[in-house]
C-alpha cells in the first residue's frame, strides 16, 4: 500500500538519543485543505474525482479520519473547559466586582492547598447561577501577574477576576490566628476587630481536593483495584505533564510541584460506564489543576561541575525549571504510595532508588519512567515532553506484546496508528449511538494522543520505554 502525500519519509536515525526532544509533529504534512469540507453529503461528482486510484482511496479516507479526530478533541475541549467567548463575556461582567456582588455557598474552604484557601462562590449571569472558587492566596504565595497571562488550558487553573477587599466575617481560614472555627460557643467580642484586607482571584474551576488528599485516601483502592488506581495515576501524570509543556511554551514554571499544590477538579462530563448511577469516591477521574506559577528568570542556576551536586541542588530547591523532570519523578512514588521522602531519596546511590511493586500493568511502566526521570545525569534524563509520550504509550499503546511477532519497524507502527484512529471513531461512534453520552476527559486524553503521534514518535518512546 502506498504512504500517504503527507505521511513522514525521513527515517530515524541511529543519532537520535535519549536526551533529545519528542517532536509531536515528526516530518509529516498536514492533510490537505480540501479534505476539511468533504462530508456524507458531499457530491458524489466531487468523491469521483479522488476517487481514481487505490492510493488515493487510502489517503482520502486517513485525511478524512485525521481530521474527524482533530474535530471531535475540539468539542470535547469545549465541553470541559467551557467556550472561549463565553468566558471573555464573565471576566468582563465580573470587572471590579468584589465580594458584596458574590454569594458565598459555603463560609468552610472546599479545598485547602499549599498556597490557597478556596472558597465555593456563586454569582448571576446571563439569567444563570455560576459557581466558581474564591481563592485567597496564603501570605507571600500570590502568583497573579504570571497567572493572569496565561492561556486556556484543560491543565491550568483559569482566572476569571481578582480583587482586593476585607474578607467576609463569616469565612474562616483554618489556622489563622483570631479565626474560630465554624460552630464554636466562644461569643463575639462587643467590638470585633476589623477583617484583614485581603487579595482574591476568582478562578472558574473549584476544587474538591488536592492530590495530596487524594493520594492519602486512596491507600484502601489501590490494594482492592490495583490496575484502575494506577491507571487514574497515569492519567493525572500525563495531565501534568501536558500541563508543563504548555508553561514551558510561555516561559512560565509551576511554583511548587508537589501533591499538596496540584488541585483536582469534577469533571462535567460523567463516565459512560457510570451513566445514570453515582460513581463510587475515588474511582472516577478528575481534571488535574496547576495552580503556582513564577516567571522564569533567563539567568538560571549554573549547572555544576559534580552531577551528585546538581542532582541534590534539583531535589532540594523549591522547583527551578530544571528541576521539574526529578519532580515529577519523586510524584510518581508519592501516587504510588512508596516512601520517597528527600531524606531517604537523598540517601540512595543512583542505582538504588525504592522499589516500585508490580501490581498491575502498568507498575513496570511508571518504575521505568521514574528511574529515567531521576537519573542523576541530566543527559540520561527524559524530558517532561518524552515523559508525556511514555505515559501515552502506557496508557493506550503499543504494547510490548505487538513486537513479539513482528519486527518493530516505522512501517509496523505506522499500521498500527492507521488501524487504532480508524477503531477509536468506529468506538465514538457506537458509543454515541448507543449511550447518548458526551466524552469524558479520558476520552479527550486519548484524543490528543492519536491526534498528534506518529510512528517516528512511537519508535523513540517504545525505544526508550522497552529497552
Amino acid at each position: 500500500r502506498d504512504r500517504p502525500p503527507w505521511a513522514p519519509k525521513k527515517p530515524l536515525t541511529k543519532s537520535q538519543s535519549l536526551g533529545e526532544p519528542l517532536a509531536r509533529s515528526s516530518p509529516r504534512k498536514a492533510p490537505p485543505a480540501g479534505l476539511k469540507e468533504l462530508t456524507f453529503g458531499t457530491a458524489d461528482g466531487e468523491l469521483g474525482q479522488l476517487l481514481e486510484s487505490p492510493a488515493g482511496v487510502c489517503a482520502l479516507v486517513l485525511g478524512c479520519q485525521e481530521i474527524s479526530l482533530a474535530r471531535l478533541s475540539a468539542h470535547m475541549q469545549e465541553e470541559l473547559v467551557g467556550p472561549e467567548e463565553r468566558q471573555q463575556l464573565l471576566q468582563a461582567e465580573l470587572a471590579g466586582k468584589r465580594w458584596a456582588a458574590l454569594g458565598v455557598l459555603d463560609p468552610q474552604p472546599c479545598c485547602q492547598s499549599g498556597d490557597a484557601w478556596y472558597f465555593r462562590v456563586g454569582f448571576t449571569f446571563e439569567h444563570r447561577q455560576l459557581q466558581f472558587a474564591a481563592k485567597v492566596p496564603k501570605p507571600c504565595c500570590s502568583s497573579l501577574g504570571v497567572q493572569s497571562s496565561l492561556g486556556t488550558h484543560c491543565s491550568i487553573q483559569r482566572l476569571l477576576g481578582h480583587f482586593t477587599d476585607h474578607l467576609p466575617r463569616e469565612l474562616v481560614l483554618p489556622g489563622i490566628p483570631g479565626k474560630h472555627s465554624q460552630g464554636s460557643s466562644r461569643e463575639e467580642p462587643a467590638c470585633p476587630a476589623p477583617q484583614p484586607v485581603l487579595q482574591v482571584l476568582l478562578c472558574a474551576e473549584v476544587p474538591q481536593q488536592t492530590l495530596a488528599d487524594f493520594v492519602k485516601g486512596s491507600h484502601a483502592l489501590h490494594r482492592t483495584s490495583p490496575g484502575h488506581y494506577e491507571r487514574l495515576g497515569c492519567l493525572l501524570l500525563l495531565q501534568l505533564c501536558m500541563g508543563l509543556e504548555h508553561l514551558r511554551g510561555q516561559n512560565v514554571a509551576q511554583g511548587d510541584l508537589c501533591p499538596e499544590n496540584l488541585l483536582l477538579v469534577e469533571c462535567p462530563c460523567p463516565p459512560r460506564s457510570q451513566q445514570g448511577q453515582k460513581e463510587p469516591l475515588g474511582l472516577s477521574l478528575p481534571r488535574l489543576l496547576i495552580s503556582s506559577f513564577f516567571k522564569v528568570q533567563e539567568k538560571q542556576r549554573p549547572c555544576s561541575s559534580s552531577q551528585e551536586q546538581d542532582w541534590r541542588q534539583g531535589l532540594a530547591a523549591p522547583s527551578p525549571p530544571a528541576a521539574a523532570e526529578l519532580n515529577v519523578g519523586r510524584l510518581i512514588y508519592q501516587i504510588l504510595h512508596v516512601d520517597i521522602s528527600l531524606e531517604n531519596i537523598l540517601g540512595f546511590n543512583s542505582k538504588r532508588l525504592p522499589e516500585i511493586p508490580s501490581l498491575s500493568i502498568y507498575s513496570a511502566g511508571l518504575r521505568r519512567l521514574a528511574t529515567l526521570l531521576l537519573h542523576r545525569d541530566p543527559h540520561e534524563r527524559v524530558s517532561i515532553e518524552q515523559a508525556r509520550g511514555i505515559l501515552q504509550v502506557l496508557l493506550w499503546g503499543p504494547r510490548q506484546e505487538l513486537f513479539a511477532r513482528s519486527r518493530k519497524s516505522l512501517e509496523l507502527l505506522r499500521s498500527w496508528l492507521e488501524v487504532k484512529r480508524a477503531l477509536l471513531l468506529l468506538r465514538f461512534a457506537e458509543n454515541s449511538a448507543g449511550a447518548r453520552v458526551s466524552p469524558g476527559l479520558e476520552e479527550w486524553l486519548c484524543c490528543q494522543y492519536f491526534q498528534g503521534v506518529t510512528e517516528h514518535t512511537l519508535y523513540q518512546v517504545t525505544q526508550v520505554l522497552y529497552a
